[in-house]
């Protein structure tokens, strides 16, 4: 790879970083391109030659949350150990990166906001609901063949881990104040304890 190649791939990252602060302080409808080549110290016709417009960025911004997500729910899916504990990691990693990069938390909540009634929204935020309750069904699944879930679990389970998770990051976003860090146990120890078969 020549210096040029990473020099211009370095460049694209830092604008990319640049548009994540702005859109995570602004908010993504308020953004202007002026706003991001100000954070990036670079002039607006600079954007311009790597990213072409700020849908662009919005778009680079969304894939690579789904390129950082992917590589958790790999590690859940395919790491060692019983699916419960795969499970319980994967619960404490989410809500570690996103509590330590807070930006990419809250552009998903903009982004969800903005795509409620938006048929051409430019980000899926349904499929990024429909990968994590995919996982964890499976993890679940993994879990009834090692003999150690109750009963009747499914996707609707899933749905509510789903929801909590994004819930307690969303109350973390609104309240600054609260330990979103410390979060994870309490959540791993409610649902651990509820989807056991209860011994013998």
């Amino acid at each position: 790879m020549s210096p040029r190649t990473v020099d211009k791939a370095a460049r694209r990252k830092e604008i990319l970083t640049a548009a994540v602060r702005v859109f995570a302080r602004k908010g993504f409808a308020a953004t202007r391109i002026d706003d991001i080549a100000a954070e990036a110290g670079i002039a607006k016709g600079s954007v311009y030659l790597y990213y072409d417009s700020r849908d662009a960025l919005l778009e680079a911004a969304f894939e690579g949350y789904r390129t950082m997500s992917a590589a958790i729910f790999d590690r859940a899916l395919n790491g060692r150990g019983p699916a419960l504990e795969r499970l319980a990691e994967m619960v404490r990693e989410v809500l570690g990166v996103l509590t330590a990069r807070r930006e990419p938390a809250r552009i998903m909540v903009d982004l969800w906001a903005a795509s409620r009634d938006a048929e051409g929204s430019l980000v899926d935020m349904a499929a990024v609901y429909g990968d994590a309750r995919a996982v964890i069904t499976e993890l679940l699944r993994q879990a009834a063949k090692e003999g150690v879930l109750r009963e009747g679990l499914d996707e609707r389970h899933a749905t509510v881990i789903v929801g909590t998770i994004e819930g307690c990051l969303l109350q973390c976003l609104v309240d600054p104040g609260l330990p979103a860090a410390e979060l994870a146990e309490p959540i791993i120890q409610i649902f651990l304890e509820g989807l056991r078969r209860p011994a013998a």
